[in-house]
């Protein structure tokens, strides 16, 4: 569903979870957040009706380069069970099948063992590490991220 104005407190709660805060850091620091990136296109993770989380994709839209890329985050309280992975595949299957996209890519830190499980079982396969990409979560250093990529004809493929 996308994010609409009633679900913003929940996911600013989720935002503020020591866990999620870690990896997303100043995500919400605008007052108009999740409504001020008009290249970001949010949808509100809903379990048993309850905001758990969002996803976003991005399109680069330049022909040569056309792809999607995909963002989430989960409140702790659902990690581990198989919300991320089935919420990344049928925004995966959006993109490829809705949108058109021949080629998706995700980017975890490359130290988020689960997130990386979670993007493989959908079948995303590691592209490369990309050295120091993105601040620590004390904004002191860098970490590096792991570039991953999931071709169309690659989805829904058995593991």
């Amino acid at each position: 569903m996308p994010v609409a104005a009633e679900h913003v407190p929940e996911l600013r709660r989720i935002l503020a979870t020591p866990e999620v805060w870690a990896r997303w850091r100043d995500e919400a620091a605008s007052p108009q957040w999740p409504f001020d990136d008009p290249s970001a296109t949010r949808f509100a993770v809903l379990v048993e009706e309850a905001v758990r989380g969002m996803v976003q994709y991005g399109e680069e839209d330049e022909p040569d380069y056309r792809h999607a890329s995909i963002d989430i985050f989960l409140d702790p309280a659902v990690h581990g069970r198989g919300v991320g992975r089935d919420t990344v595949a049928t925004l995966a299957r959006y993109l490829v099948h809705d949108r058109g996209h021949h080629r998706l890519v995700i980017d975890p830190a490359a130290d988020n063992e689960p997130a990386i499980r979670c993007y493989a079982a959908v079948g995303f396969r590691p592209v490369g590490i990309m050295r120091r990409y993105e601040r620590d979560a004390n904004g002191a250093g860098w970490h590096d991220g792991l570039l991953m990529d999931l071709l169309a004809d690659e989805l829904d493929q058995p593991r």
